[in-house]
C-alpha cells in the first residue's frame, strides 16, 4: 500500500495534539478558542444559513 509522508505527519501531529487533552473534544475546542483569542488575527463568523434540501426533498439538517 502506498503511504503519503505528509498525511502520516498530519495524523501524527493531530494524535499528539489530541493526546495532550486526553482526546476530550471540549478541551480541544476550548484550547482552539483560547488560541484564537490570543492571536493578532481577525476572525469573522457568518450567520447560520437555513437548512438545504437534497434532490430527494429530505432536509439535510432534519433531526430524527
Amino acid at each position: 500500500m502506498w503511504n503519503d509522508e505528509i498525511v502520516e505527519e498530519i495524523h501524527r501531529i493531530r494524535e499528539e495534539y489530541a493526546a495532550k487533552f486526553n482526546h476530550d473534544i471540549g478541551a480541544i475546542y476550548a484550547d482552539i478558542r483560547r488560541q484564537q483569542a490570543d492571536s493578532d488575527r481577525e476572525f469573522i463568523s457568518f450567520p447560520r444559513r437555513p437548512p438545504q434540501s437534497d434532490t430527494s426533498g429530505i432536509s439535510i439538517d432534519k433531526k430524527a
